[in-house]
């Protein structure tokens, strides 16, 4: 994977020389309509080989809001900006910085929070192979999951005995069959909003 390493940090360096105008409009904009807290949202993630980094992404949330991991479309905590933001994957734009330091990847599984990552048993934690990704065949997936998680009587146990489960799926055929091609369609795909054929299925 000598190709993604390098095509990763190149493009991250780019992305930010590129995108800074935009970052700054987005900060600027946490600032009015959000005031009160940081602009930057930091949280300990699990990354490659289960080592803790910290993840950067533009606050979405109300300050001190506490609540479940698990995020749900429309919940009180999620600003409206923020809400604009997470639809549009705004706030996802510091996460170029962890690729750029080698944290994450641009294509790979969502970096998880402590606590299920150590629910992996057996063949399942060779997730952690991998550099945790912006995006991937199972983020493209559940593009939608927090919509789908509103629907749900009970989103925390949907999410831990349905999601997680099939995201490790997911992940693990990743692994096992890297395409360096898959990666640029997938990220084309976030890019553009668009589905594609993975695995045998529509993602």
């Amino acid at each position: 994977m000598i190709l993604k390493y390098i095509f990763d940090r190149a493009m991250a360096f780019i992305g930010l020389l590129i995108l800074w105008p935009v970052l700054l409009v987005v900060a600027i904009l946490i600032k009015v309509k959000m005031p009160g807290g940081p602009v930057i949202f930091k949280q300990k993630r699990v990354g490659r080989d289960g080592k803790l980094f910290t993840m950067y992404k533009f606050r979405s949330m109300t300050v001190g809001h506490g609540g479940s991991s698990v995020s749900v479309a429309g919940e009180s905590r999620i600003t409206p900006l923020g809400a604009k933001l997470r639809h549009y994957k705004l706030d996802e734009l510091p996460e170029l910085w962890n690729v750029l330091i080698g944290d994450m990847s641009f294509v790979g599984p969502r970096p998880d929070v402590p606590g299920y990552a150590d629910q992996l048993k057996g063949a399942d934690r060779d997730v952690l192979k991998l550099r945790p990704g912006i995006t991937g065949p199972a983020s493209l997936k559940y593009r939608d999951e927090e919509d789908l998680l509103a629907g749900k009587e009970d989103p925390q146990k949907y999410n831990d005995e349905v999601i997680f489960p099939d995201k490790v799926r997911i992940n693990l055929y990743y692994l096992h069959h890297y395409s360096f091609l898959k990666d640029i369609e997938m990220i084309f795909c976030t890019v553009l909003g668009r589905r594609m054929k993975y695995d045998n299925e529509i993602i």
